[in-house]
């Protein structure tokens, strides 16, 4: 069984910068995916990045070239660097972590952007 565990979200000023943690616990393949998504009020879950083992990086066209993500196999921990933040970046951030057969959540952290 994995879990995940979200850390770092808060309150910041538009413009100003955060950086989320996610630590796995238990088993984790080097090979899994690891993922950021985002859900504000009233809005679907979107994919915010996603990192492969191979270091593959995806990013949503709304957020590249200000967010970053990482990962650290040897912590089994996925990072989200995020800079240059905006009101519309404000949500409840999730980490995802994808096997070949599992799909395991983080409980979630809030990000508030005020402007």
């Amino acid at each position: 069984q994995v879990h995940l565990v979200e850390s770092g979200g808060g309150w910041v000023q538009a413009g100003g910068s955060l950086s989320l943690s996610c630590a796995a616990s238990g088993t984790i393949s080097r090979i899994a995916i690891r993922g950021w998504y985002r859900q504000a009020p009233g809005k679907q879950r979107e994919l915010v990045a996603a990192i492969t083992g191979g270091g593959v990086t995806t990013y949503a066209d709304s957020v590249k070239g200000r967010f970053t993500i990482s990962r650290d196999n040897p912590k089994n921990t996925a990072y989200l660097q995020m800079d240059s933040l905006k009101p519309e970046d404000t949500a409840v951030y999730l980490c995802k972590l994808s096997t070949s057969s599992r799909v395991y959540w983080g409980p979630g952290t809030q990000v508030t952007v005020s402007s």
